[in-house]
């Protein structure tokens, strides 16, 4: 299944408290059960004012409409094409 990067532009969310935190995940979940098992979060990043997601899911439709449901932005939304890391030098 293909790999997305989502980017969230969300001003302060490195300002965001655990609780607040907690809210948005228990949301994203909440919607993602509705969604189905066709989309899966892997695993999001906050910065400063963005929020930097990681999913599986068929296509980017998926997403967008995880986003519209959830009440979140989805700003831009780029399928992972390939993976490096350190082990790719050797």
């Amino acid at each position: 299944m293909p790999r997305y990067i989502i980017e969230r532009e969300l001003p302060g969310a490195g300002n965001l408290s655990h609780d607040e935190l907690r809210a948005i995940s228990q949301k994203s979940c909440s919607v993602l059960d509705e969604l189905g098992p066709k989309i899966q979060w892997v695993d999001s990043y906050v910065t400063e004012n963005k929020i930097y997601c990681i999913y599986n899911a068929p296509n980017k439709e998926i997403i967008e409409e995880h986003a519209k449901r959830g009440g979140f932005p989805a700003n831009r939304i780029e399928e992972v094409k390939n993976m490096i890391n350190p082990v790719t030098a050797e």
